[in-house]
C-alpha cells in the first residue's frame, strides 16, 4: 500500500535531516516511527486500563505468593 504525505518545505527539510542522521530514507524513518508510535500509544491504553483494574482492587502478590500459586505448594 502506498501513502502520500504532503509537506511544506520546512517539514521535507526535517525529514530529509532526520532520515540522514539516521542513515535510511525518508520512507523507512516515517514508517518506523509511524508504527513505533502506534505501539507506544497501545502500551499506554494497556497500562491504563491495567492501573484502572489496580485502583478497583489494589490487593497485591509477593513473589513468594505468586511462585508458591504457579507451582502448586499454597
Amino acid at each position: 500500500m502506498a501513502v502520500v504525505i504532503e509537506l511544506t518545505g520546512e517539514e521535507e527539510r526535517l525529514a530529509e535531516s532526520y532520515a540522514k542522521v539516521h542513515g535510511t530514507s525518508v520512507e523507512e524513518a516515517m514508517k518506523r516511527n509511524f508504527f513505533e508510535l502506534i505501539e507506544d500509544e497501545y502500551d499506554a491504553a494497556v497500562a491504563d486500563a491495567a492501573y484502572r483494574d489496580y485502583l478497583a482492587n489494589p490487593k497485591t502478590y509477593s513473589h513468594e505468593e505468586v511462585w508458591n500459586t504457579l507451582l502448586g505448594d499454597e
